[in-house]
């Protein structure tokens, strides 16, 4: 079941052909944790700053978020900052269950609901959990973009299943490595 916030018209200004979706790990596989002060967070940010103006440069203005903590959240801000620089950028919020941020501590549910209101569009792909959410979620992502922007570091789940399905359905991925 899908719901969609589509005050802005974004599913008819933009395409698949001009869509990027994210994946990336949680802070759980980060080498830094949840510290995002420490220098290697920085860097990746950058790098994602720095990529996301190239994708631009390529032609792509709609970008597919997970809106899960860690770097699927820097990917969100990230564009958001963009979108400042361009008007033009989307972001939409792709929300594998309505209960996502329920466990999560204050301040991320806070920063989640912040990226969540400056989203265009807010796609939700079910009410409650299941076993299967996220994936569904990363499938719909890859479903609606031509290129996956992927923060990976090798080891096997969720983004490495996302980065397979990718290609598998011949989206284009770039990978920034950890």
């Amino acid at each position: 079941m899908c719901y969609y916030n589509d005050t802005w018209g974004v599913s008819k200004l933009h395409t698949k052909e001009t869509t990027c979706c994210f994946s990336g790990h949680r802070p759980a596989k980060l080498p830094w944790r949840s510290n995002e002060n420490d220098a290697l967070c920085i860097a990746l940010k950058n790098e994602i700053r720095d990529r996301l103006e190239g994708i631009y440069e390529a032609g792509y203005r709609h970008f597919i978020c997970g809106m899960a903590i860690g770097c699927d959240m820097f990917f969100a801000e990230a564009v958001l900052e963009l979108r400042k620089i361009h008007p033009d950028v989307t972001l939409e919020a792709a929300v594998p269950c309505g209960s996502q941020p329920e466990k999560w501590g204050f301040e991320q549910r806070k920063r989640y609901n912040r990226l969540l209101n400056a989203c265009e569009k807010v796609t939700v792909l079910q009410i409650g959990y299941s076993a299967d959410c996220m994936m569904k979620r990363n499938m719909y992502m890859v479903d609606n973009s031509s290129l996956l922007l992927a923060c990976f570091d090798g080891t096997p789940g969720g983004t490495m299943n996302t980065i397979v399905y990718a290609k598998r359905n011949g989206v284009k991925v770039i990978l920034i490595e950890l």
